[in-house]
């Protein structure tokens, strides 16, 4: 596919790291809230909350926890209000970063983050400036250690899937946005496990720099993820073997 590159299977062993500090239980929380107050809290009439509930109960959040998020999310219990924001950016080397938050303070929100792209050798953009670069896209994450890339290509084309390429040790399945549901449904139904499930943007062409400047670019990259409002970070950085 074109402009596919290794960020989305670096942030999925991200995660995996961070489950176990209790990190991605607050990011799951937060998109749960906001799915369910923008399109309702029935999961089969919402599937942005329906992938979000999934993707919580695939991290052993505790059902109560899932409860609580949605009421929060449908008015029913009282709760923090988080608002989405896109921040553009450009990171060492002019490498394009889009940067998704849920936060329930702008303001201080977008002073933490200006500051780290700053110090990590960038500079917030305008609107627009790179959210072109993007576009939105379906995407499993499937353990390649523990199933057959041709095995997870025939049951994912099967399904109505886009793309299977491999990365490392994962396997990584392409929808439109529309058919994810469906589409790890079909994989789950035709044996194959599915280890994360989202709606994510990937770039439309990937950008090369230099060893030192995507070194750089990397620890900015990562340092944004560990902010606590940031839902997710995307980027054109082409990561080469």
């Amino acid at each position: 596919m074109s402009g596919h590159n290794k960020w989305s299977s670096i942030k999925h062993k991200k995660g995996k790291a961070d489950a176990a500090r209790g990190r991605i239980f607050s990011r799951l929380v937060k998109e749960i809230t906001v799915a369910a107050r923008d399109g309702g809290g029935d999961p089969d009439m919402n599937p942005r909350l329906r992938v979000a509930i999934e993707n919580a109960k695939s991290q052993n959040m505790p059902n109560e926890n899932i409860e609580r998020a949605i009421k929060r999310g449908t008015g029913e219990l009282e709760g923090v209000e988080y608002e989405e924001i896109t921040y553009e950016a450009y990171g060492p080397g002019g490498v394009a970063i889009l940067i998704e938050a849920l936060t329930d303070n702008r303001n201080r929100a977008a002073a933490e983050i200006r500051h780290i792209v700053s110090k990590g050798g960038g500079n917030l953009g305008s609107r627009n400036s790179v959210a072109y670069m993007f576009h939105t896209v379906g995407q499993i994450m499937i353990d390649g250690g523990e199933f057959d890339e041709d095995t997870v290509l025939e049951a994912a084309l099967e399904a109505g899937a886009e793309d299977v390429v491999l990365e490392d040790d994962s396997i990584v399945v392409t929808t439109d946005p529309s058919d994810l549901y469906e589409v790890k449904k079909g994989l789950e139904t035709a044996g194959v496990a599915v280890d994360n499930a989202e709606v994510t943007k990937v770039p439309d062409s990937t950008m090369p720099l230099s060893e030192e400047d995507a070194e750089r670019a990397l620890k900015l990259l990562h340092q944004l993820e560990e902010h606590d409002d940031v839902q997710d970070v995307h980027t054109n950085l082409e990561l080469v073997d």
